[in-house]
């Protein structure tokens, strides 16, 4: 019999089909092992053996899930805290392949919204932007991206994004301060 992987592969469920298929087997070879049994899906599956499907399918699982980035942050001011510049920030992060774009809508105090859009390319290069401004940014790793703004060869600021390792937090660190922001 031969079996053909769906577009986006489960490890879960091919880890439940190798125990069902345990118990089929062993009805037939009681000393037949959970081994066996992955071997043998393996091999319906087209693979030389379960380490290779494993491989396979954690090889597109890394393609096909979304960036770490990728998504809508939400900031709030603390009620209690007086004096915070802003109400809310809220930031959008797009990834496609080398450019990441961030369009933020900042509420300031008074309630007045600000929209800006920017496009980083995290490459270590740097890249002129409007009103003479330029733009360095690289990956620090997975989930850190940093960024240095420029004016007239002069550092004007730096900023560092970095998402929580459960994906859940993203924490904004400039020269005047630290945001942290929730998923959604």
């Amino acid at each position: 019999m031969s079996r053909e992987l769906p577009d986006r592969p489960n490890l879960e469920f091919l880890k439940k089909q190798a125990k069902a298929l345990l118990r089929d087997l062993q009805e037939k070879q009681p000393e037949a092992q959970l081994a066996d049994a992955q071997h043998a899906l393996a091999r319906e599956y087209g693979f030389s053996s379960w380490p290779a499907l494993h491989a396979h399918v954690e090889q597109i699982a890394a393609r096909t899930a979304p960036h770490p980035f990728a998504g809508t942050w939400r900031w709030a001011a603390d009620s209690a805290a007086a004096g915070d510049p802003y109400r809310s920030v809220t930031l959008r992060f797009d990834v496609h392949g080398d450019a990441v774009t961030i369009a933020d809508l900042v509420v300031d105090a008074s309630g007045e919204e600000l929209r800006n859009e920017n496009t980083l390319r995290p490459d270590g290069q740097t890249y002129p932007q409007a009103h003479g401004y330029a733009v360095l940014a690289k990956w620090n790793g997975p989930r850190v991206l940093e960024a240095v703004g420029m004016k007239d060869g002069r550092i004007e600021g730096r900023v560092t994004y970095e998402v929580s390792e459960d994906g859940t937090a993203l924490t904004l660190s400039s020269d005047r301060q630290v945001l942290r922001f929730a998923r959604g």
